[in-house]
């Protein structure tokens, strides 16, 4: 059956490559009978149970396909299973910017505002300041880290937000920081300031405390360019360098095609010794005992184990049902429960070791693969790995997207289809994955294209101006 993928040898579905009658193409058809009440398996493991009999060549999906997850926390068992690393590539270093924190793609000059009120202002400050040196910006950039939180918040939410904007102003990319206060807020400077040593490459403004308070920002900003616009790309080993995964609008092939290109290609940078971490905690539920097997201790298994039912915990003691999770687009292409989104998912994460487990607001601090507590939201997700210190992300979509983070964000089409349709919203074709007879050469020329990016080509997500930030609230607001 040529238009069939079969992932697993214990797999009792298979995945179409193009449309077969009704069924759509990325969707499941079942390889044998399926009594009611028995596991579906995709990718060697269950993605739910039969609502009703199956018979061998149906079509599987939500009228006979049901999650088997609960909001209940579940005990594991410490199984280490590990495979190799591939070897390192010849290009092993690239043309970055050295920080202490590590390699930047980028040198630019961020403005983050401390609450939403003030982000206009924020706003006006980078368009005067980049018309005025228009046609020799000596910086990347000048990007306005806008959201619309900081005020009217209390307890975790105004930690997480404080703490955010500090640490995506730590980013790698980032040669200047000039926070902007209103004054009156609860997120106040006084806070920040706190955190946030005093030097030549950050600035503090409180609007409320000047007359001018764009010429005061142009003023402060002159400063931090006249030191970042010296900084130069220098030859940095990968090892230098932290990129985050991340995927959004998936389909029946997001699993098998860009997902999996991803994971090689993270496998890659981490035989150089980079740093890859992987966010999106509700998409974990279900696929959590992949990432468990290859903890590098008994401590790590034990973390990754307690942040998937700290989640679980979370979305019950909200009433919420944690199969809610495919989204409405991921269902039309193809994909069931959240345990198949999942198994999908963690194919970002590649073969590696699971060095470190990560609350939201820590950053990395051991190179390999890291995973970080996120919602499986976007822009929330892509925040925190920028915050955490990725310099760039990749980013696969089986439906489109055009959404980019504040860092350079790759998208990868798991289909040719959508990489053809939306020219303007991808850079990396992975549909090609499905039938050519070489995938080496595509797992090289993603991994080329993501050092391009880091050494200063730009994402198409950049081209548009696409630069954004969005902060996970939990509470109430005042």
């Amino acid at each position: 059956m040529k238009d069939l993928i079969i992932l697993n040898e214990r797999d009792n579905v298979g995945v179409l490559k193009a449309a077969r009658g009704e069924v759509p193409m990325g969707h499941k058809i079942a390889l044998a009978d399926i009594p009611q009440g028995s596991p579906v398996i995709k990718y060697g493991y269950p993605i739910g149970t039969a609502t009703k009999d199956i018979r061998a060549g149906e079509f599987v999906h939500t009228h006979n396909l049901c999650s088997a997850l609960t909001a209940e926390a579940l005990s594991y068992t410490y199984e280490k299973s590990l495979a190799p690393l591939p070897a390192a590539p010849e290009r092993n270093k690239v043309m970055a910017y050295k920080r202490k924190v590590g390699a930047g793609a980028r040198n630019e000059l961020y403005i983050v505002p401390t609450v939403g009120c003030i982000a206009a202002t924020a706003e006006n400050i980078a368009r005067t300041f980049k018309e005025a040196h228009a046609g020799d910006m000596k910086v990347d950039d000048v990007v306005v880290l806008t959201h619309r939180v900081g005020c009217s918040e209390l307890g975790d939410d105004l930690t997480r937000t404080k703490n955010i904007l500090v640490n995506l102003s730590k980013n790698a990319n980032v040669g200047g920081v000039l926070f902007l206060g209103l004054g009156c807020e609860e997120n106040r400077m006084e806070g920040i300031r706190e955190i946030v040593p005093d030097g030549e490459r950050v600035r503090f403004l409180v609007a409320q405390e000047v007359e001018d308070d764009e010429a005061e920002g142009l003023r402060l900003l002159e400063e931090l360019y006249a030191v970042a616009s010296k900084d130069t790309r220098t030859i940095v080993p990968l090892s230098e360098l932290t990129i985050g995964v991340k995927c959004g609008g998936s389909d029946g092939f997001s699993g098998i095609t860009a997902n999996y290109l991803i994971g090689r290609v993270a496998d890659l940078f981490e035989a150089c010794g980079a740093t890859v971490v992987l966010a999106e905690t509700p998409e974990v539920f279900g696929a959590e005992v992949t990432l468990m097997q290859r903890a590098k201790d008994r401590k790590v298994f034990e973390d990754i184990a307690a942040l998937v039912n700290k989640w679980k915990t979370f979305y019950g003691s909200h009433g919420v049902n944690v199969y809610e999770n495919p989204s409405p687009g991921n269902k039309a292409g193809g994909i069931t429960t959240l345990e198949e989104k999942s198994l999908g998912c963690v194919q970002k994460s590649g073969k590696g070791e699971v060095k470190q487990v990560l609350n939201e607001l820590e950053r990395v601090s051991e190179r390999g693969l890291n995973v970080i507590e996120s919602p499986g939201n976007d822009i929330i997700a892509c925040t925190t790995l920028a915050a955490t210190g990725c310099s760039a992300i990749l980013f696969s979509t089986g439906r489109g997207t055009p959404l980019g983070g504040v860092v350079p964000t790759l998208k990868i089409a798991s289909n040719s289809p959508l990489a053809a349709k939306k020219k303007g919203w991808i850079d990396f074709d992975a549909g090609a994955m499905l039938t050519a007879p070489d995938t080496d050469t595509i797992v090289n020329d993603l991994y080329n294209l993501v050092l391009d990016v880091i050494e200063g080509k730009k994402t198409t997500s950049e081209l548009r101006g696409d630069k954004q930030i969005a902060i996970l609230k939990t509470g109430v607001t005042l």
